[in-house]
């Protein structure tokens, strides 16, 4: 007998979380070994458990879905990403995969289609609903380059401190959540701001929205 393909479900919203695991203990080749409510416990919780594949939202506090995928995909290279989302843009897609992500589902797919995904990915193959393959199909087919992105420029504690200003932390809380000094903080976020050539909070906010980097 095979080993079930061993998943964890990363979505901000419970209800959400709990119907995906409740869809996925109904199937009898998948494991749920574990949950998380935000990017930054997916990181962690990838880490610790190593799983086959993580099912993960876009929109998630303290670190994006985005920032979460590139994360797993540097530090587990056998684990596989597969995005469920109700992000139907073009640009989310494309991040996404650029991010790390061998697969990309719309929230209003069915139960059988999520089930269907996390098989394909656990064989090594990608997997795309119907939007997500046409956003694919459209950008290579017009031979698309990607846009140099300076947010790539970025540490992994930049980031974090990016993310965290423009949910409105101050840099206390900031200096509590990442367990650091509140000076420090100013440090990363002066250096950060210099990288994105941005002046102000509300312009990061501004860039966030732009390159679609909010939660």
């Amino acid at each position: 007998m095979t080993s079930p393909i061993r998943v964890l479900v990363a979505d901000d919203h419970t209800i959400v979380r709990q119907g995906l695991v409740g869809i996925l203990k109904a199937s009898p080749d998948v494991e749920v070994v574990g949950e998380a409510a935000d990017g930054a416990e997916a990181v962690e919780k990838a880490a610790k458990l190593r799983p086959d594949v993580v099912v993960l939202d876009v929109s998630m506090p303290h670190l994006t879905g985005l920032e979460a995928a590139r994360r797993i995909r540097e530090a587990l290279p056998a684990t596989r990403v597969l995005v469920l989302t109700m992000h139907d843009d073009e640009e989310y897609v494309l991040k996404m995969v650029r991010a790390g992500a061998s697969g990309y589902l719309l929230k209003d797919s069915a139960g059988s289609e999520l089930i269907a995904g996390i098989r394909a990915l656990k064989a090594g193959k990608a997997y795309f609903g119907p939007h997500a393959s046409r956003a694919l199909a459209e950008a290579y087919q017009g031979g698309r380059a990607q846009p140099d992105d300076p947010f790539e420029r970025l540490t992994d504690r930049e980031r974090e401190v990016f993310q965290l200003v423009v949910e409105g932390k101050t840099n206390a809380q900031i200096a509590d959540l990442l367990f650091i000094s509140p000076k420090t903080v100013d440090n990363h976020r002066t250096r950060m701001m210099e990288k994105l050539g941005i002046h102000g909070t509300a312009e990061l906010v501004r860039f966030a929205a732009k390159h679609k980097l909010l939660s």
